[in-house]
């Protein structure tokens, strides 16, 4: 059996999750979305940049509500998930023409949730051949632009969308 060992991972995994914190819920409170880089707010969920993105683009969106299970998410967050999920796959496939779009949650830590106790939507920009050398062998992603340029990108594509 072969295993890839991705210990850039570690510091999202662990990321500054101090007992009874909960990254997800202290993002909204920090009073500066772009420093924290949540790019929309809407009534029971927010879309921010992934910190450690696996492609440009990727976003969560993430309810208000600490929940673990999708099960337990009240119906308008649920729909509101969805239509903002919709929402990103637009925007995403506007802004960086990619040749599919990955959308997903992984519920537990057993899943493969880097923050188990707290449930949110993946969505991001794929490309044919994006999984290459770089990223499979040598345990670095190779992303050609900065996470404020990502920041400002998507913020002002939600700002479009929104006033027209």
């Amino acid at each position: 059996m072969d295993y890839l060992w991705t210990p850039w991972r570690y510091a999202y995994v662990t990321g500054g999750e101090k007992a009874g914190d909960c990254v997800f819920c202290e993002l909204p409170k920090a009073g500066d979305d772009a420093k924290v880089r949540i790019v929309y707010r809407g009534q029971n969920c927010y879309i921010v940049l992934n910190t450690f993105p696996y492609t440009p683009g990727h976003v969560m969106i993430v309810p208000f509500a600490h929940l673990d299970e999708l099960q337990k998410l009240p119906v308008k967050a649920a729909q509101e998930m969805m239509q903002l999920s919709q929402r990103m796959e637009g925007t995403l496939r506007e802004l960086y023409k990619p040749d599919g779009i990955n959308l997903g949650m992984n519920i537990g830590k057993a899943a493969g949730a880097g923050v188990a106790g707290h449930i949110h939507m993946h969505v991001l920009p794929r490309w044919v051949a994006d999984a290459n050398f770089v990223s499979v062998v040598g345990e670095t992603r190779t992303l050609p632009e900065s996470l404020e340029i990502t920041y400002e990108r998507i913020k002002t594509a939600m700002r479009a969308e929104a006033s027209s």
